[in-house]
């Protein structure tokens, strides 16, 4: 793996610590955004934009919504905005599978907080590179997941490889995770590693910490194998094509 330098330890808190990297051309295969596309890239980690506790309030509210369903494998998923929720080695439709149940696991505080921290997550984004939050755009897919040991039936639960967000989705500019667990007492394993061509950066999570980058090439990454314990974090996902944009959840 060559070097590693951890960029955020997770007893560190962190009030703004940001990297810049030169762009990769990923952008320039795509429809440009003046005012938005990434001119300044980088990746950076932030304690001071969530609190510990909103974080707890929000990963309660993955932990009601995988407890209706959870992959076989070590990797579940829950999507409020699809309603997309691994079931065994599938996914299912959250709303249309659970109807009216819905109301009985989520309330309407719980969607009001996850767009409250949505919002404050994508101010910073824009803030950090320099552009206006409202040129951005939630895309998808933006998602809880839930990591722990059991060994993979399919390849969806292989979260492991390195890869590209911009190249895997096409329509991400500025990806954001906001951990709700907390690395070596939670769960063993599961950091985050930006893997550059001469070392490898790690970020420790833990709850309330945002790390936020550009999604090109210029940010190859991948997630360590949990090796114990469960690892719960949110993937906030924004882009600069208001035709990929999508809405805040609702409360269906």
């Amino acid at each position: 793996d060559g070097i590693t330098e951890v960029l955020a330890h997770r007893s560190d808190s962190l009030r703004d610590k940001f990297v810049e990297i030169p762009c990769s051309e990923d952008y320039d295969s795509h429809k440009r955004f003046e005012g938005c596309t990434p001119r300044k890239c980088g990746r950076g980690v932030t304690d001071a934009v969530v609190t510990r506790e909103e974080a707890e309030r929000i990963r309660r509210i993955a932990e009601r919504g995988l407890s209706l369903g959870g992959s076989d494998g070590g990797a579940s998923i829950l999507d409020l905005h699809s309603g997309a929720l691994s079931l065994g080695k599938h996914f299912v439709n959250l709303y249309r599978y659970f109807g009216d149940k819905i109301q009985d696991i989520f309330t309407e505080e719980d969607f009001a907080l996850y767009r409250d921290v949505r919002q404050r997550i994508q101010q910073r984004i824009a803030q950090v590179f320099g552009i206006s939050s409202s040129s951005m755009y939630l895309t998808k897919p933006t998602f809880f997941s839930r990591m722990n040991s059991t060994e993979a039936k399919t390849t969806h639960d292989e979260y492991w490889h390195p890869h590209i967000d911009k190249v895997t989705y096409g329509s991400f500019d500025y990806t954001s995770l906001l951990y709700l667990s907390d690395y070596s007492e939670d769960f063993g394993g599961g950091r985050f590693v930006f893997m550059d061509a001469d070392s490898n950066k790690t970020v420790e999570p833990r709850a309330g910490r945002v790390s936020f980058f550009t999604s090109g090439s210029e940010n190859l990454h991948r997630v360590e194998k949990v090796q114990w314990g469960t690892r719960f974090a949110i993937t906030i996902s924004f882009t600069c094509d208001p035709e990929h944009g999508i809405g805040d959840p609702v409360l269906q």
